[in-house]
């Protein structure tokens, strides 16, 4: 991970206390103690979420400020409208500064590593039981996967689409509750065919990282995501033309395997 990007982001976020989590493509996430606004106690065990996306060289400097700003921007609205559905968990907004690409966050189990066993990413706990076949299909999992397929739903539902849905990007807490992070990629549309990528997207993701029970895993998920919907005739209509646009994309995805 490069030092110039940490100091940079340090420089904006002066007398802050940082802890690097993770660096993707487009941003580099933190841990802190410190919140933006209210007082930190030295007993605090509190944390939150600093995701910064740093200046990309390759872009013309006033391009790349204007896209930084208006996708920091755009996941934060989303961040905030997600507050709104309590079907939904996620991280709450706690601060922005747009400009410099900063979103201050609630934690929520953010860590895309494992340093607490009572929260893991969805991809983390499942590979617990990887090399036991009896506890990878058990009762308790196939409640864990329904309650995430369940959440999926309820976004599509109020036509959240997350762009990025991987098995790391899913938490499951100690309670088996699930949770959505890294809102980056993320988008509103009321589109069955995006949903359907949507959808796609964690069927393969399941598929790479689990496949010995990725059959049985995704149709968990997608038990749960049928559920999400409800039952109103208008929720049913909606649902069908999601997974038909879903089984398509599929279609599509086995072709360009075929053909390499």
């Amino acid at each position: 991970m490069s030092d110039e990007l940490i100091q940079l982001a340090q420089s904006h976020l002066q007398n802050i206390p940082l802890q690097v989590i993770s660096q993707g493509a487009e941003a580099i996430v933190f841990t802190t103690k410190t919140h933006p606004y209210l007082p930190t106690s030295k007993d605090s065990h509190t944390e939150y979420i600093i995701k910064y996306r740093p200046p990309k060289k390759y872009r013309h400097p006033q391009l790349d400020a204007t896209l930084t700003k208006h996708r920091t921007i755009a996941e934060a609205r989303l961040l905030q409208r997600l507050t709104n559905i309590p079907e939904i968990q996620s991280p709450g907004l706690i601060a922005l500064d747009a400009r410099n690409g900063i979103i201050w966050m609630e934690k929520v189990g953010y860590e895309l590593i494992d340093y607490d066993d009572k929260i893991s990413s969805l991809k983390n706990w499942l590979w617990r039981y990887n090399d036991n076949q009896e506890k990878a299909l058990t009762e308790e999992i196939k409640i864990a996967l329904e309650k995430v397929g369940c959440m999926i739903g309820k976004a599509h539902v109020n036509d959240v689409i997350h762009g990025d849905l991987t098995s790391s990007n899913i938490i499951i807490t100690e309670a088996q509750e699930a949770c959505l992070i890294d809102f980056g990629l993320s988008y509103q549309s009321a589109l069955p065919e995006d949903k359907g990528v949507d959808l796609y997207v964690l069927d393969r993701a399941i598929l790479s990282t689990h496949p010995k029970y990725a059959e049985q895993y995704n149709e968990w998920l997608m038990a749960g995501y049928e559920r999400g919907y409800g039952k109103d005739k208008k929720s049913l209509i909606k649902l069908k033309e999601v997974l038909k646009r879903y089984e398509e994309v599929r279609l599509r995805g086995r072709k360009r395997s075929m053909l390499g």
